[in-house]
């Protein structure tokens, strides 16, 4: 981009705003994004700024000074710092109060300047006096003060621990001074809500810096006004929620104990005294009230949680607390009952951990009254029609229940929950609402599959199931065949109701509501009834058969499918070839049609692959030597329509992929079994890739290597595979941004190469690509995508790994191989995984590097010592003289941590220490 002038971009600036032709925006918008990028929006930010023209033009250059500061701050050289900090200053004292949503750019990007500007020391002293001493400037300095600790942890700043330390540090070194300003503003704007909201938006910003001094904060006029402001039944509602806000982030700093006990006994106090103000909420109806209040008892009893298991009913463990929150929990809204979900798995997690039976009885009914609770929450409505919508947010909120259920049911015992709610009808006779119903029945269903095999409630219940009337609200006969299905376990051992049961479902599962659930059913008793379910397996073939009439959902058929080829697995040889046959019957036919349409018609085959990829997938029979494979027969006949789809629809990505996951699980169904087909296959795979470089033929070429590179007949075709898709791929990675527009190339091409380094090492080390390969690795080992990145992390890793693999035989020539590729390329490598390390991916990534690197610590020590040595001097470690980003001895400690790691776990723990000194 050419520097624009500051009219240009005014014009387009307007165009974006004002310009009626969405095309027009469109194009505005994508030229401003390359400003953006571009070196010139520094100045032209600038001006734009000082000009003051609009507020769009304004906002857009706040935005772009945002934005250039956190992405591109590089871009400068250390002695533009001050005088950038001259002119930001300067446009918050001018634009102060013309937007606010300019004020907040502008403090974000001062407050990111701070961050990565070591030269400014006092920074808050600094703003204090450009900015405390008039009362119009008094909303601007708590903006920034308020975004200041924030920023210092954004991942979007590159500064690494050192920076973010010692920024740290000096923020808490001016805590006192912001308590005193916070102190002030408390008596001198003791009714201006605008400023009290600031206030506390600052508060909670500092106090997680856990730097205020706990005797005087507690005791401060801060803290007694902000709960003072919870208790207010009128107040503003913004005011109120920011409070909440400021005491969430308060407790959640107390939660470290030996540092912070006395602001943790403070709050305590404090928030102890807050259920009247709760209880007022409720009568009232004031829900957002009723709401931040429990935010804060939730996070009390979260930061609390240890001392509430190791010392229940003690100091800041006594058990008022989940009282309090059971209280939430029984809120008329089922949204403030949700707040408390997060500490109610964390209890369970943490009385799971003691092993202490004792323990965990002493909070049991606690687990019950939050178990009774939770059934009424998921009650739906009386008027409700149809059956409940796990999509819609009131069914999200019921599948969250069922997961905190889950988690916390080994507390109360999935037996004594089953019994729990099957009482709670039959307490209630013949007068319990529909609604109550389906809801025992759905926490019931929730907690089904973990009841003792001889629980004798389930006895009781089932029959009363089966025999619901058809009258009764679907709702109940949908949860009811659902809970049908979670027992499918308990009725394994229970053979006497599968025929009853199997009758039942293949009745509801043709009625269109029920189907898709009947089919989920179904599917669960054929996964753990199996053995006994052979004789059923002509009627399960024919629902297969018959679904698409029965309005079966696509997610439930490829689950019906998957029971039903379980049952098939048990079914002699021959009978089992007919009855796959029978299944893939109609899947085959329908995709012959889609072929035979006319030329110039393209009809989209997915569903059909979907449901043949599905029943090869989940075929798995136990084949004895020297049978042909009962799969065989079917495949053989899918195989020419399959080859026929890809020619067809080569150029559409979808069905290409869809294809090949089709091939891939029939030839991991079949095995050896399928070799004859490998020749065709590879030639075709080829051709298509050669013209439409589709990454999924990638993965599919290895998993051909995966089942075949151990066939030396067939090592020498899949190596040739291997090169020929190699080409084009590296052409493809080769263009400009071409490794990070293509993620999934490399992520599947080096799943391919190292796949080959383990089934046939010494044909690929030899061959033609082996090198090309290994130097695309090294660009890629520093490319940020999780998936690309970990498949050439397994691929390097491989490279050395198999130089000492000894279950070949060929274990020295391998070893010679790998030595002399080490030899030229160990020290690029090692390069390349250093900088990895060294900020260019998120530090959780660094766990895949540090499985190489301690790969190459144990094959040659001596070697990887000097390449890190030689890795580490390459890498920049200061920005502004002076300030470190890693000190030498922070380098030394690395090295020395690396080479003297004595397993695995050590190198990780090092590398990531190291890591974050960049991120």
């Amino acid at each position: 981009m050419d520097r624009p002038s500051v009219d240009q971009v005014r014009a387009i600036i307007g165009a974006l705003y004002n310009d009626s032709d969405p095309n027009g925006k469109e194009k505005a918008s994508e030229w401003l994004h390359e400003l953006q990028r571009s070196v010139y929006a520094w100045e032209i930010a600038d001006q734009l700024l000082r000009l003051n023209i609009n507020v769009e033009t304004s906002y857009f250059a706040a935005q772009t000074m945002r934005t250039k500061v956190q992405y591109y701050f590089y871009e400068l050289q250390p002695a533009q710092y001050q005088s950038l900090k001259d002119s930001l200053l300067d446009h918050l004292c001018t634009l102060h109060s013309v937007s606010n949503a300019i004020v907040t750019q502008l403090c974000l990007t001062l407050a990111d300047l701070a961050v990565q500007m070591p030269q400014w020391k006092e920074v808050v002293n600094d703003l204090c006096q450009r900015f405390g001493s008039s009362v119009e400037r008094l909303p601007v300095l708590l903006e920034i003060l308020t975004v200041l600790p924030e920023e210092v942890g954004s991942h979007h700043l590159r500064v690494g621990a050192n920076r973010r330390e010692e920024v740290t540090q000096e923020l808490r070194a001016s805590a006192a001074t912001v308590l005193d300003l916070l102190t002030a503003c408390v008596s001198q704007f003791p009714t201006d809500t605008n400023v009290k909201i600031r206030m506390f938006r600052c508060a909670g910003s500092w106090v997680t810096l856990s730097a205020f001094p706990p005797i005087e904060f507690v005791s401060s006029d801060l803290l007694q006004s902000t709960f003072k402001v919870l208790h207010e039944a009128d107040c503003n509602e913004v005011l109120h929620e920011v409070a909440a806000d400021f005491i969430c982030n308060a407790l959640y700093t107390s939660e470290n104990l030996d540092k912070q006990e006395k602001l943790a006994e403070g709050l305590f106090n404090y928030v102890m005294m807050l259920p009247p103000a709760y209880e007022k909420a409720v009568q009232s109806e004031d829900f957002d009230r009723a709401l931040n209040i429990c935010r804060v008892f939730t996070e009390m009893g979260e930061s609390f949680l240890p001392v509430i298991v190791e010392s229940p009913g003690r100091g800041l463990g006594d058990l008022g607390t989940l009282t309090i929150i059971l209280t939430c929990v029984k809120h008329y809204q089922y949204e403030v009952a949700e707040v408390t979900f997060n500490f109610w798995y964390r209890l369970s997690e943490a009385l799971y951990k003691t092993e202490d039976e004792a323990k965990a009885a002493l909070f049991r009914p606690y687990f019950e009254s939050l178990l009774e609770a939770l059934c009424v929450h998921c009650r739906l409505e009386t008027d409700a029609q149809g059956i409940p919508d796990d999509c819609d947010e009131f069914g999200e909120f019921r599948l969250r229940v069922a997961d905190l259920i889950k988690d916390c049911v080994f507390i109360v015992g999935s037996g004594n929950s089953f019994s729990q709610m099957y009482n709670s009808i039959v307490q209630q006779g013949d007068a319990v609402p529909w609604e109550s119903t389906e809801a025992v029945l759905f926490v019931m269903s929730t907690v089904a599959r973990n009841v003792p095999p001889n629980f004798e409630v389930v006895g009781h219940v089932l029959p009363v199931v089966l025999n619901l009337p058809s009258s009764l609200h679907v709702a109940v006969r949908h949860t009811s065949i659902k809970l049908v299905g979670e027992l499918a376990e308990w009725i394994k051992t229970h053979p006497d109701y599968l025929d009853p049961i199997l009758q039942f479902l293949l009745s509801t599962v043709q009625d269109p509501k029920l189907s898709s659930v009947s089919a989920l059913a179904i599917e669960s008793l054929c996964m753990a009834c199996h053995s006994q379910m052979t004789k059923y397996f002509d009627v399960l073939a024919q629902v297969v058969v018959a679904a698409d009439s029965l309005s079966i959902s696509s997610d439930s058929y490829i689950g019906l499918l998957k029971g039903v080829c379980k049952v098939l697995e048990g079914i002699e040889s021959k009978q089992l070839s007919e009855g796959l046959n029978s299944i893939c019957g109609i899947h085959v036919t329908s995709l012959k049609q889609i072929l035979s349409a006319p030329a110039n018609s393209y009809p989209d085959p997915t569903l059909w692959l979907d449901r043949l990829a599905a029943t090869f997938r989940y075929v798995n029979p136990k084949i004895e030597n020297g049978t042909v494979h009962p799969a065989l027969t079917v495949v053989e006949e899918v195989w020419p329509i399959l080859s026929n789809i890809c020619d067809k629809y080569r150029g559409d990505l979808k069905i290409i992929e869809r294809c090949c996951r089709c091939i891939r699980f029939a030839i991991r169904c079949l095995g050896k079994s399928a070799i004859n087909l490998l020749s065709p296959l590879v030639s075709q795979m080829v051709s298509v890739y050669g013209t439409n470089p589709h990454s999924c033929f990638l993965y599919l070429g290895s998993i051909l290597v995966d089942e075949y590179g151990d066939e030396a007949g067939c090592v020498p075709g899949l190596i040739g595979m291997t090169m020929a898709f190699c080409g084009p791929a590296f052409q493809l990675l080769s263009q400009d941004k071409g490794m990070i527009e293509h993620p999934d190339t490399i992520d599947d091409l080096f799943r391919l190469c190292g796949r080959c380094l383990q089934k046939c090492p010494v044909a690929f080390l030899k061959c033609d690509v082996a090198v090309p390969a290994i130097q695309c690795a090294i660009v890629a080992s520093t490319l940020e995508h999780r998936d690309a990145n970990l498949s050439v992390m397994k691929f390097l890793k491989s490279l050395v790994s198999c130089a000492t693999e000894k279950s070949r035989n060929d274990i020295q020539e391998r070893l010679t191989l790998v030595q002399k590729i080490l030899t030229v390329h160990g020290q690029n490598i090692m390069t390349g995984l250093i900088q990895a390390c060294a900020g260019a991916i998120p530090s959780y990534m660094v766990v895949d590097v540090s499985e190489v690197l301690w790969e190459f610590i144990t094959f040659c020590p001596e070697e990887t010592s000097k390449w890190v040595e030689v890795a580490l001097q390459s890498i920049q470690t200061q920005i502004v003289p002076g300030s470190f980003i890693a000190t030498p001895q922070q380098l030394y400690e690395f090295h020395n941590a690396l080479i003297g790691s004595s397993n695995q776990d050590a190198v990780w723990k090092a590398s990531k220490r190291f890591s974050r000194l960049f991120r």
